[in-house]
């Protein structure tokens, strides 16, 4: 379609270029009319007729979302035709962790997501940076872990800018550095295993490093000091030097001296809350009876915005009550969840049950500020591009006070080009026989199953009887239909599909070959061994060809060492497996000791486990490696 646009566009030209290749259009003097108003506080406004259109809006990012409306329904058939909207937050966006599960976004990847968040009308992007950027005098930060230079972060930037979505770092100035400190050079400056030390010269030094860095490629003035889940401060190092220190009192200490670095830089800070609102090691962050300790009223920084975090709760009222517990300390940034973190799987139920009373809850308790968290822990196995039917919540939601479920739908088929209920489907492969609808409980055996062993099934007492072959089966059998029909994402559904058809052999395989053996079933052994098991290694040789192609599409390159290592090993194991059989069918080995060994359930609980996300705690019970 061709569109020729006049009015206020001097400042979306470039944008409205960047959009026509995804959004199917082209600029031309001899093409539809489309009228852009600028016009301060006015809501989104969409008119049109069969002459031409008029987009009034208010920021740049709306405008954007303005253009996707019109496209919308006039390629719906619509001719004639008045929308109107009204933002209800003043800024909303994702954050995508780059760091904890080993996966950095390249640029063209950033900028996919970019483009799709401007169509949908989100105005904010962080990456979350523990250690994956360049700071200058420290070659050991971020080594060999796909560090952004900061060419690409600057690139990534102007590129946002575009479309009037603001990008903002986000880096830890106290815990969550385990990659950083496992590092000797960096032991002067340590706490424990995963904190820096506090009221340590060195520290402030480093850290001022860190903060230049972080903050030098952006426009923005804002930065997210991290600062979460800081739970043994002052039981390490800080407890030799300076003996038994009350948790807030050193937290007070250290953020004075990190504000100070962050006003001689000119920088505007926000950080989780969780260390004011826990107070003790034992205490929730999530308790009802969580106050905030009066000293820490009389001594926090008026200028550092808290972000409220929680991806949890089911309802609303729980999330007002926590953003009026944070109003003690002034205006809360909320942080929901799109739950995509905990292994192949998207978990929207949980997403869907969490995040729609919570972003209610922050409209009617009017939180000016929403971030949409999408973790990486332990892999990033889930496809990054599965995180934008999340991201369609989010974006509905921030432009309307109620949601229209109808629209959501309509609205992400157009903004992504995605398959809704396609996209939708991929949370049935956590979603299995033996899991409550909406899989509240968090259960992910796509991912142990996946990773577990063949001989030593830690997970195979807990999915007995439940026929997950046959449901991993279908579901490569529709994830393969839905590649043919989510052409820009094939890739993800064909990794799915491979997802799958591995599932639909090995989630049951311990426990058949198990059976087997204890019953003699000579047959079924050697069929194992001779096809079966070869037939999976075949199918795990495709998934990891494919996966890794999407990395590669997606990802730096480092950081897929991991993954190969998880691959090599599962085929070895499944090599092994084979052999064994083979040996005991031979006469080679009079038993098969893994098969007799009493299976128990996961950590003593019967059903589906929930949230088994460590790799080193799913693939055995023999010590592999330190906290793997």
């Amino acid at each position: 379609m061709k569109l020729h646009f006049t009015g206020d566009v001097e400042m979306l030209s470039e944008g409205i270029e960047e959009l026509s290749g995804c959004l199917a259009y082209s600029v031309a003097i001899d093409g539809y009319a489309v009228h852009a108003q600028h016009c301060p506080g006015s809501p989104l406004i969409v008119k049109a007729c069969a002459d031409g259109a008029e987009l009034v809006y208010d920021r740049r990012i709306h405008f954007f979302r303005a253009l996707g409306l019109l496209l919308e329904n006039l390629q719906a058939g619509r001719t004639d035709f008045h929308l109107e909207e009204q933002p209800q937050f003043d800024q909303i966006g994702p954050m995508f962790d780059v760091s904890q599960g080993n996966a950095v976004m390249n640029v063209e990847c950033v900028k996919h997501v970019l483009r799709r968040m401007a169509v949908m009308g989100l105005d904010m992007l962080m990456l979350y940076c523990e250690d994956s950027y360049v700071v200058e005098g420290q070659p050991y930060f971020g080594y060999m872990r796909g560090r952004y230079t900061q060419e690409e972060l600057r690139e990534c930037d102007a590129y946002a800018e575009l479309f009037g979505i603001e990008m903002i770092p986000c880096i830890q100035t106290l815990a969550h550095l385990t990659d950083v400190l496992k590092w000797s050079v960096y032991d002067n400056i340590k706490e424990d295993q995963e904190s820096l030390l506090v009221d340590c010269e060195e520290t402030y030094q480093f850290l001022e490093d860190l903060i230049r860095a972080a903050s030098r490629p952006f426009r923005t003035r804002k930065i997210h000091i991290g600062m979460d889940e800081a739970w043994k401060l002052g039981l390490g190092t800080y407890l030799q030097l300076h003996g038994l220190t009350p948790l807030d009192e050193i937290m007070q200490r250290h953020l004075a001296r990190v504000m100070e670095i962050l006003h001689r830089l000119g920088l505007k800070p926000m950080m989780w809350s969780d260390m004011f609102l826990k107070a003790s090691p034992h205490d929730d962050y999530f308790a009802v009876e969580n106050r905030i300790p009066e000293r820490t009223k009389q001594n926090m920084p008026k200028d550092v915005s808290l972000v409220y975090w929680d991806y949890y709760h089911t309802e609303e009222e729980f999330y007002k009550m926590f953003i009026e517990k944070h109003r003690i300390l002034g205006e809360p940034i909320f942080a929901g969840g799109i739950w995509t973190w905990t292994g192949f799987a998207p978990n929207w139920g949980m997403t869907w049950r969490s995040m729609n009373p919570a972003l209610m809850a922050c409209k009617k308790k009017k939180v000016r500020n929403v971030i949409a968290t999408i973790w990486g822990d332990n892999g990033t196995e889930c496809n990054i591009y599965a995180n934008l039917f999340g991201l369609s919540l989010f974006a509905e939601h921030a432009y309307s006070f109620e949601l229209d479920e109808e629209k959501l739908r309509r609205r992400f088929e157009f903004c992504t080009g995605g398959c809704f209920d396609d996209f939708y489907r991929l949370k049935y492969l956590d979603e299995t026989p033996g899991c409550r609808p909406d899989n509240l409980e968090r259960v992910n055996p796509s991912k142990y199953l996946m990773w577990q062993d063949i001989l030593t099934g830690l997970f195979d007492r807990n999915i007995e009887g439940l026929s997950l072959n046959g449901h991993y089966e279908k579901l490569a059998e529709q994830f393969g239909q839905a590649e043919e029909r989510n052409r820009e994402y094939a890739g993800l559904f064909r990794y799915y599909c491979c997802v799958a058809d591995v599932l639909a052999i090995k989630a049951e395989a311990g426990l058949r070959i198990t059976k087997a053996y204890r019953e003699n079933n000579r047959e079924t052994l050697c069929k194992y061994a001779d096809e079966i098991l070869p037939e999976l290694s075949g199918r795990v040789r495709r998934l990891r060809k494919v996966h890794m192609e999407n990395w590669f599409a997606m990802h730096k390159a480092q950081g897929w060492d991991i993954m190969d290592m998880r691959y090599g090993s599962l085929l070895i194991r499944i090599e092994s497996a084979a052999e064994e059989l083979r040996a005991y069918l031979d006469g080679s080995l009079r038993r098969l000791e893994e098969l007799e060994e009493e299976r128990l359930y996961y950590n003593g609980r019967r059903g589906l486990v929930s949230y088994a996300n460590h790799y080193g705690r799913i693939v055995s019970p023999s010590r592999i490696a330190p906290e793997a």
